[in-house]
């Protein structure tokens, strides 16, 4: 019976470890925040001359891990004035997350 419960325990631990960092949030919702906020033509074309989803391929980007990208979003949005609620910024972070990132 120990066994069973270790088993399970270490099951668990690896499903959370692999578990979708930005499953409560909404994506489609954080698209239409950095449509709204025109982020990829205002800001990160400048930045990158030219195509702004650039920004989240380049070689050199600066985020590295799903908590890297959170601070980055609130960084952007706070440059931004964007007035973002905390899980309007979760909402960002899980849709780049989704279409560039693909943190796990």
């Amino acid at each position: 019976m120990r066994k069973i419960i270790i088993a399970a325990a270490i099951m668990m631990l690896a499903a959370t470890a692999f578990a979708n960092p930005f499953a409560k949030a909404d994506a489609k919702a954080g698209k239409d925040l950095m449509d709204k906020a025109n982020c990829n033509g205002a800001c990160h074309a400048s930045l990158v001359g030219g195509d702004g989803t650039r920004m989240y391929t380049r070689a050199e980007r600066r985020v590295k891990s799903a908590d890297g990208l959170r601070t980055q979003v609130r960084f952007c949005a706070t440059q931004l004035n964007a007035n973002w609620f905390p899980e309007e910024e979760e909402n960002v972070a899980a849709h780049l997350n989704q279409q560039y990132y693909k943190f796990k």
